[in-house]
């Protein structure tokens, strides 16, 4: 490992985008602080990256004070992963109660936590990282719940960016397009695996978890004065939330 640039909490670290950034951040030279609600997972993460585990669901305020408690005083990076969307069907027929989850998840937990580890990220004066989503761009069809879900945690980083103007804080925001990961269309479509892959079927060249990572590492170790206010990353293929080239 190289020399250490500094501390990093990861949520959603157990697998997908988190995970792979996780690996990333340690390669880069953070020492990683793996959050996620499934331990073996992410006890087998830090063991790999030379990090530190914390379970933690970021939906409940006891577990992510207890999570805060463990961090030290300064933090260099938060990267906001934790997240997901379940089901996508049109509005007059949604199970509201996946709404519910999708925004206890993507909304309040992204602010629990930004608001528990702010003071220790103004202390290093370190780089808020909120991961949102092309879904936050414009709505499709199906997809109200979601879309909405990380619209608010868009306007969530967009607030802070404002709040905290003046302050030793950077906020990010990385917003993806068509990322193929082992669990999120899985998720979203409640195991079907037909339907989780028709999603990217003939899309040669989808994003992956590391091209994000990839994004997210450029990003937190620009120099303090920059401040990368959004990024928006497709594949190739994907020209707009409505338009995906298939063979």
């Amino acid at each position: 490992m190289t020399e250490t640039l500094g501390t990093a909490v990861v949520t959603g670290a157990s697998s997908g985008i988190g995970a792979a950034t996780a690996r990333r951040l340690a390669m880069d030279g953070f020492l990683v602080y793996c959050v996620a609600r499934r331990t073996d997972r992410i006890n087998a993460l830090a063991e790999e990256i030379g990090g530190v585990a914390i379970t933690c669901d970021v939906t409940d305020q006891a577990q992510v004070d207890a999570m805060a408690a463990q961090l030290p005083a300064q933090l260099d990076v938060l990267f906001n992963d934790a997240g997901g969307a379940f089901g996508q069907e049109n509005v007059e027929d949604a199970n509201l109660d996946e709404w519910n989850k999708m925004y206890q998840l993507n909304v309040l937990g992204t602010a629990r936590v930004t608001k528990a580890l702010l003071p220790r990220i103004e202390a290093g004066q370190g780089t808020l990282v909120f991961l949102t989503s092309t879904a936050a761009e414009y709505p499709y069809v199906g997809g109200a719940g979601y879309c909405g879900a990380k619209a608010a945690e868009r306007n969530i980083a967009g607030a802070m960016r404002l709040e905290l103007g003046g302050r030793p804080i950077r906020v990010l925001e990385i917003s993806p397009g068509m990322v193929k990961t082992d669990e999120f269309s899985l998720t979203r479509f409640a195991g079907d695996k037909a339907e989780a892959d028709a999603v990217y079927a003939g899309v040669a060249e989808p994003l992956v978890a590391e091209d994000i990572a990839d994004c997210v590492a450029w990003a937190v170790t620009r120099p303090a004065h920059v401040n990368i206010d959004r990024m928006v990353v497709r594949p190739r293929a994907q020209v707009s939330n409505y338009k995906v080239y298939r063979h």
